[in-house]
């Protein structure tokens, strides 16, 4: 796909959009989201569909196996959070909203090595807090929490990609919805520091910008001065910054500064690309608007990063561990004189874990001294993170050390931050932090809330409904996507998820030996015959994976017509920092089979929900909602176990309104997978890889009555096919010995 096409694409886009609106009449885009809670009916051939896109019309969803199944079913509640438990908290506004004839007297500036507002001196204590990790019904809930720790701004990522998913589909709703975001710190008495981008890094899917970015050629050359690329970049920001106009402090809003870029000094060296955003945000945003930067504390990053002709803000970040002061001496070389306020813009509270390594924490006396020593003599501080979050559905990101080592992030992204991931307060970590924090608060601090409440709502018993690649035959033949070698899934339009690549080879009489010089990130392999007995099943042959990439034995098979082979590949979150963040997923190979090419493919996408998206036709989900038989708990399970992926799907009801809590579900003596709970992607679970157990489901995504889990499970259910809804976090799950060997039993390869 060229710029020109997509360009093409985009305006079109646009313009069907920008005439939606004149159909129709939207709700306010304040008011709170709400979920669709779809209940599967114990009524024989009826399905449901996970998730409703529109809140307000119903869904119609047609598919065919067998016999035509169709239904739409609603379930519209008010979410209860336990919010009742928590006490009301006071508003610190440091802000004037008065009168709208006194907006013109708001100021923000930096004089005097201080940051300036309204002509008073301001110390930031600000913390992260990513509004596209957290649902907005919760939004306020951890909002007030930040101000218990005695926090006066907010600063925030905003991400490209989860706001244009495809070329010219513009999100601005739900979870997506930034101005609701920023109105509800400005609310709540928070300044904030926004983060534009357009790169984040973030520990987010490719560090922000949209993966359709990588589909188009010739490539795309990432964070720098490139014309295409800056052309996209332009585009996207006459959407963004026009709406963060009216939100500017000297407008009567909450953002105090606009970050350009992030960390550009650690791996960029195109100063050009730099100045281009510094333009072009002063042409959306004004002269008054204050832009900065943040870099590591060292020369070497702040001279690749730092713009100081464009009078950008210079700020820094650096390891808790570090004498802060020393880092704040630097930072002064990069600001004009008194323009460099001592600013942590990072101030680290914790860690974000990768599978396969043991949660991440932090010493909770420790980090709040060090931010004592910040806040003693004058300095200013971010939390990164006051509140972490979940990476709900395919957004987390990766990192890669070099050309073989590959790390994903685990699904939750709690962080060892004051506030965890569910909104927990009552931690060393909070209680240390907001003892420094309240020593030099300008303002008293409200009361802590109490935690929200959590329940366990007890084992679950699954059915498996199909196989995976049974029900990939029902995709309709307009997706799939055909070529003489494999294409990679950006290519195809498979942004995130699974990719299912299928071929054909003839039997040999000793086997064949299959290589992929480069697969991103985990191609699961099967081959099948269509002549045998089994009616051509699918047979599991083994798992090739980026961050080993051996050659794997296909198996000896007298088979009379060609043997199919099937590679599901599964894009495991793109690499968000780094040299390489150009990560596009799927096959980028060629794929050998005894040392020679194989070619015809076909390119199957496997429709799945995101968090901000539903696929248009999803015959997958659709099935496995299908007809659902109680499944008793003394059954004989074990006879479901396979290695083949497939759907299993159970349910558990919630008897009274007031009971919907937030839970979690335990994946122990579970394989790999992706779990949808009422149609809601709460994420990846990898218990045999580790650390981290069980999933966080937010109360808002449940309803009272019944509520369903479906359960992807890649390669090794459990043997009694259930799961637990339990009432705590658990990242426990380690490598240990036997799960050890239950994962080299899952893979033949020599």
């Amino acid at each position: 796909m060229s710029v020109d096409q997509l360009d093409f694409i985009w305006r079109s886009a646009l313009r069907k959009k920008q005439k939606a609106k004149k159909r129709h009449n939207y709700r306010d885009k304040t008011k709170t989201h709400k979920f669709h809670c779809n209940i599967v009916r114990q009524t024989p051939n009826f399905s449901a569909i996970i998730m409703a896109r529109n809140r307000n019309t119903r869904t119609k969803t047609t598919f065919f196996f067998f016999t035509l199944f169709t239904i739409t079913v609603f379930c519209y509640f008010t979410p209860v959070f336990g919010f009742g438990s928590s006490p009301s908290l006071p508003s610190h506004s440091h802000h004037d909203h008065s009168h709208h004839n006194q907006v013109t007297a708001r100021k923000f500036e930096i004089a005097n090595d201080m940051f300036w507002k309204d002509g008073q001196p301001l110390q930031i204590i600000g913390g992260d807090l990513h509004y596209f990790r957290v649902l907005p019904e919760y939004w306020e809930d951890r909002l007030l929490r930040a101000k218990a720790l005695g926090l006066n701004t907010i600063q925030t990522y905003v991400p490209w990609n989860l706001h244009e998913p495809e070329p010219g589909k513009l999100v601005f709703e739900g979870i997506a919805d930034i101005e609701s975001f920023l109105k509800l710190c400005h609310k709540l008495g928070f300044l904030v520091m926004l983060r534009a981008g357009p790169y984040i890094c973030a520990e987010w899917d490719l560090g922000g910008f949209p993966a359709w970015l990588l589909a188009i050629e010739p490539a795309l050359r990432l964070r720098t001065s490139d014309p295409a690329f800056l052309h996209l970049v332009e585009r996207w920001w006459e959407i963004l910054l026009p709406k963060v106009v009216p939100l500017l402090y000297e407008n009567g809003g909450p953002i105090i500064m606009v970050q350009i870029e992030n960390e550009f000094g650690s791996n960029g060296n195109d100063k050009a690309y730099l100045h281009h955003l510094a333009t072009l945000a002063r042409g959306h945003l004004g002269d008054n608007t204050i832009l900065y930067t943040i870099n590591g504390g060292t020369r070497e990053k702040l001279d690749r990063g730092t713009i100081r002709e464009d009078n950008v803000f210079s700020a820094v970040d650096f390891p808790t561990a570090s004498d802060p002061w020393p880092r704040f001496e630097l930072q002064k070389e990069f600001n004009a004189p008194g323009k460099s306020p001592p600013l942590s813009a990072e101030f680290y509270t914790g860690w974000l874990t990768h599978w396969g390594e043991k949660i991440a924490e932090t010493d909770a006396d420790f980090t709040a001294s060090v931010l004592e020593k910040i806040l003693a003599r004058n300095g200013s501080a971010v939390l990164y993170m006051v509140h972490g979050g979940t990476n709900f559905g395919f957004y987390n990101g990766a990192n890669r050390e070099d050309e073989s080592v590959y790390m994903a992030d685990i699904t939750s992204y709690d962080y060892d931050a004051p506030i965890r991931e569910s909104g927990d307060v009552d931690n060393a970590k909070f209680k240390a932090l907001r003892r420094v924090i309240k020593a030099y608060s300008a303002v008293p601090l409200p009361s802590v809330p109490f935690n929200n409440e959590k329940t366990g709502y007890g084992r679950i018993h699954l059915q498996k409904k199909e196989f995976l690649l049974d029900i990939v035959d029902r995709i309709s033949s307009t997706d799939v996507v055909e070529s003489e070698n494999p294409m990679s899934m950006e290519s195809v339009g498979q942004m995130f998820g699974f990719l299912l690549y299928v071929s054909e080879y003839a039997a040999k009489d000793d086997g064949n030996i299959l290589y992929i010089p480069e697969v991103h990130d985990r191609a699961q392999v099967f081959i099948s015959c269509s002549s045998e007995d089994n009616g051509g099943r699918p047979i599991y042959v083994g798992t090739i994976e980026r961050w080993s990439n051996l050659t794997l034995g296909l198996p000896k098979t007298e088979c009379v017509s060609n043997i199919s082979l099937y590679l599901l590949v599964e894009n495991m979150g793109r690499i968000n920092h780094g040299n390489y963040i150009f990560d596009r997923k799927g096959i980028l190979s060629s794929v050998y089979l005894d040392e020679r090419i194989l070619n015809q493919w076909k390119m199957i996408p496997i429709p799945l929900n995101n968090l901000n998206e539903v696929p248009k036709t999803n015959p997958i989900i659709q099935f496995a909602y299908s007809e659902f038989t109680d499944v008793s708990a003394h059954r004989g399970a074990k006879e479901n176990v396979t290695k083949e992926p497939a759907f299993y799907v159970g349910r558990f009801s919630i008897d009274k309104v007031n009971l919907v809590n937030d839970t979690f579900i335990s994946f122990r003596g579970w394989g790999r997978g992706i779990a949808f709970v009422n149609g809601f992607n709460i994420g990846r679970y990898w218990p045999l890889k580790g650390p981290q157990c069980n999933l966080y489901v937010p109360a808002p995504v449940l309803c009272h009555g019944e509520n369903v889990v479906v359960v992807l499970e890649l390669e090794s259910p459990n043997a009694e096919l259930v799961i637990d809804s339990v009432d705590q976090p658990d990242f426990t799950c380690t490598l240990s010995k036997s799960n050890l060997h239950r994962l080299e039993q899952t893979t033949y390869t020599i």
